[in-house]
């Protein structure tokens, strides 16, 4: 059975560097489906086809304006102790080339998901900011889709890149250089964010045939 997700402000590390105070998973998912190139191909009329990540990124792009509640799926046993708030996504600005999602638990709405196109694939970076909107000491980590690697029209994964794994060997998470996120979007059923490491599994989903009420606005937002 999913338990509906409830998480404090403290608990903002978890969801940032994906680390916590355990790291023993105890509820199972299945895999994602076999991964494929996130490269466009070409019809014989020559005309080229929607890739994955754009496929993926139309599908996002039709919840903007919605909001849904989340459970959490897969998780940490200390995790359970640890709840404390209901939580909300609300895909609040949509553009051709970046959504913006914020993730809101409890009364705590500094995170918001930032999924924008990149070359032939797709960029998610995590912008946290404090209550009066100055950006946290870890923010703006992420990664780009990886070619041949991951990405189907359903579900897009992103490894740490460069940049967020020298931030987090600074700020002494070096637990979290081996991150990879992951988005994944069922039309009509399910939105699933994910965080995957070696020892550490991470999922919160949301039903998007049951919508809720928009919440207030991230922190920081104009």
């Amino acid at each position: 059975m999913r338990t509906p997700f409830l998480i404090p402000a403290f608990m903002s590390a978890v969801l940032a560097a994906g680390c916590g105070p355990g790291e023993n998973t105890v509820s199972p998912s299945s895999l994602s489906p076999a991964a494929v190139s996130a490269q466009p191909s070409q019809h014989a009329n020559g005309a080229v086809a929607e890739s994955p990540a754009d496929a993926f990124f139309e599908s996002l792009s039709s919840l903007c304006g919605r909001s849904f509640a989340g459970t959490l799926a897969v998780f940490n046993e200390t995790d359970i102790e640890s709840f404390g708030g209901a939580a909300v996504m609300h895909v609040r600005e949509c553009s051709k080339d970046q959504i913006r999602i914020p993730f809101h638990v409890g009364e705590n709405r500094s995170r918001t998901w930032v999924i924008t196109r990149v070359g032939d694939g797709l960029r998610l970076k995590h912008d946290h900011r404090h209550q009066d909107g100055t950006s946290d000491a870890l923010t703006m980590y992420g990664g780009d889709t990886v070619a041949d690697v991951t990405g189907t029209p359903q579900r897009q994964e992103f490894p740490a890149d460069a940049q967020s794994k020298a931030m987090f060997e600074a700020g002494g998470l070096a637990v979290s250089v081996d991150n990879v996120w992951a988005i994944e979007v069922d039309p009509g059923r399910q939105f699933a964010y994910e965080l995957k490491r070696p020892n550490r599994h991470f999922r919160v989903e949301f039903d998007l045939a049951s919508e809720v009420a928009a919440p207030p606005p991230p922190w920081g937002s104009q």
